[in-house]
């Protein structure tokens, strides 16, 4: 058989999702890779936009007044520890370890549904004290910059949940594990903006 004969039957076998320039895996990194940047320019925004509207309190409690640094202490342990968990169960991943892989990642949801049930516990105890969004401008920026990045906490888990199930189900097919790995970069992201908040809004707050 010629060489052009074989290139046709080679070419015939690739699936035609996966032909083209670059392979799959490249093209979804590099994709995923600019949905992650255009995160953080949403971040950035509404961190400006805290900047700005941080004194205008309208004569109400300030922040100092109002955050349990205790409390968001312990938001952010349980956050960070949640990112710990997450880099284990990825590299359990690429070890095809499913035992190891489930436990990480079962932590890495229990410490995030904990951190979201404390986030929510501190907004309720506001509002109760009449400190909501509404009341002025500097809790306005506060509720969209901290309301935002637990939105994307709640996303990032119900995400995991659905990779959980694609392991259970399809186990470790190369789609699963670029996604995985898409999830880790994600989660990772989120922990260095939570970093940004604890260290602006809150060990800031005046």
């Amino acid at each position: 058989m010629s060489a052009t004969g074989e290139s046709l039957e080679l070419g015939s076998a690739v699936p035609l999702s996966q032909q083209g320039p670059a392979p799959t895996r490249v093209v979804a990194g590099f994709g995923f890779w600019l949905f992650l940047l255009s995160d953080i320019i949403l971040f950035a925004v509404l961190f400006a936009g805290y900047a700005v509207l941080s004194g205008a309190t309208a004569e109400g409690p300030t922040g100092a007044e109002l955050f349990d640094k205790r409390h968001v202490f312990l938001e952010t342990a349980c956050l960070l520890a949640s990112s710990a968990t997450c880099g284990f169960g990825t590299l359990a991943v690429l070890r095809t370890d499913s035992r190891a892989m489930f436990f990480w990642m079962f932590t890495t949801f229990v410490l995030g549904a904990l951190f979201l049930s404390m986030e929510a516990k501190e907004f309720a105890s506001m509002v109760a004290a009449g400190a909501g969004p509404s009341h002025s401008a500097f809790l306005s920026a506060f509720f969209a910059l901290v309301g935002t990045h637990g939105l994307h906490v709640s996303l990032g888990l119900v995400w995991l949940v659905i990779m959980l199930l694609q392991v259970a189900t399809l186990g470790f097919q190369p789609m699963v594990a670029r996604r995985f790995f898409c999830f880790g970069l994600f989660w990772h992201a989120l922990d260095i903006v939570w970093i940004g908040v604890f260290t602006i809004v809150y060990l800031g707050a005046h």
